[in-house]
């Protein structure tokens, strides 16, 4: 039995403590808050944007800790899960690989590529997983496209467009802080970014056009070049940010273009959609319901297989995690200088 300990208690922390209730072979055995009343079970200012409404949890065989320092040195966690605001990623990481854990790191793995390569490093050095948890893989439409596009069953990619928008968040002041998450170019483009490396490999230029408001990234469209030169390989570009009217708070999907197949999904209205050669359109079967619950269940069980076994998933990569703040950090400088920027 993999147990884990969740440090921070805000709504990403509940909504793992809700997802970890569907696994096999592991549990959560303790939540770590500075917070006396989230510690008592209080849980009723972590609302976010889905999920059931938040209230009174039973931690009734959980055990609470104050300090992050008092569950490290707990001998029964295997697995820290650390749901914190970004700028606290990487020192709790590092702190938790030194004591000898596997890590769960909520998307972004940290704020700067420097951070996460420290990350990267450290984890490969104390001989443990870290890993980091981006769950759009695991939403059924996504792991459909990357399932199709990886495995090849219509042919080589040759164009896609994914897109990703969301309202002003009334639920979270700490999205539009960059020294906090990055803002949103790092916070909601990176699922994007880490999808589009899996999918497509990380390109070698990027040029984007967006807005900038007090010094961060508000939304932004991005063209990814691939090949020695920039230009070459897949034609692949990405509309990100947190613009829209509250009368739509969030959209997400991509239009993905195959030798022998067209990939079609908008949350706001198209289920996802396979178009073929023969002009016909289906819409595969997907597992889940459209409960996010279902993929952060399926996103921990693979965390929780992985440390059992000791062998780090693909979807969780930290490599790949740390590839996609990089995009994001290009295209950033791609927005406010105007020009093309190369990936290195």
């Amino acid at each position: 039995m993999v147990k884990i300990g969740i440090v921070g208690i805000g709504f990403m922390g509940r909504i793992h403590f809700l997802a970890s209730r569907r696994l096999t072979g592991g549990k959560v055995a303790a939540v770590c808050s500075r917070d006396p009343a989230k510690r008592a079970g209080d849980w009723r200012n972590t609302r976010g944007n889905f999920g059931p409404e938040p209230g009174q949890v039973d931690l009734a065989g959980v055990k609470t800790y104050e300090k992050l320092e008092q569950m490290l040195a707990d001998p029964e966690i295997d697995l820290i899960d650390v749901c914190t605001v970004t700028d606290q990623h990487a020192p709790i990481a590092l702190a938790a690989l030194k004591a000898g854990k596997h890590v769960l790191v909520e998307k972004a793995i940290a704020l700067s590529p420097q951070d996460a390569d420290a990350m990267v490093s450290a984890a490969k050095s104390a001989g443990k997983l870290l890993m980091v948890a981006h769950v759009l893989p695991f939403f059924p439409e996504f792991k459909f496209a990357a399932e199709a596009v990886r495995g090849g069953q219509y042919g080589k990619l040759l164009a896609a467009h994914f897109k990703r928008v969301i309202a002003r968040p009334d639920w979270s002041a700490d999205i539009g802080d960059v020294a906090k998450t990055g803002g949103p170019a790092v916070d909601l483009h990176i699922h994007d970014t880490h999808f589009i490396g899996l999918v497509c490999g990380v390109p070698s230029q990027v040029f984007s056009v967006g807005t900038v408001e007090s010094g961060a990234v508000t939304y932004l469209t991005t063209s990814y070049l691939y090949g020695p030169g920039g230009p070459g390989g897949p034609a692949v570009t990405c509309s990100s940010g947190a613009l829209s009217m509250s009368g739509r708070p969030f959209v997400h999907g991509y239009e993905i273009y195959l030798e022998r197949g067209t990939l079609l999904y908008d949350s706001g209205g198209t289920p996802l959609t396979v178009l073929t050669a023969d002009g016909k359109a289906t819409q595969p079967a997907l597992a889940g319901g459209g409960d996010p619950l279902s993929a952060f269940g399926d996103e921990l069980q693979t965390a929780v297989d992985a440390a059992g076994s000791g062998k780090e998933p693909d979807l969780l990569s930290g490599k790949l995690a740390r590839d996609a703040l990089v995009l994001c950090h290009r295209e950033i400088e791609s927005v406010k200088t105007g020009k093309p920027v190369a990936v290195g």
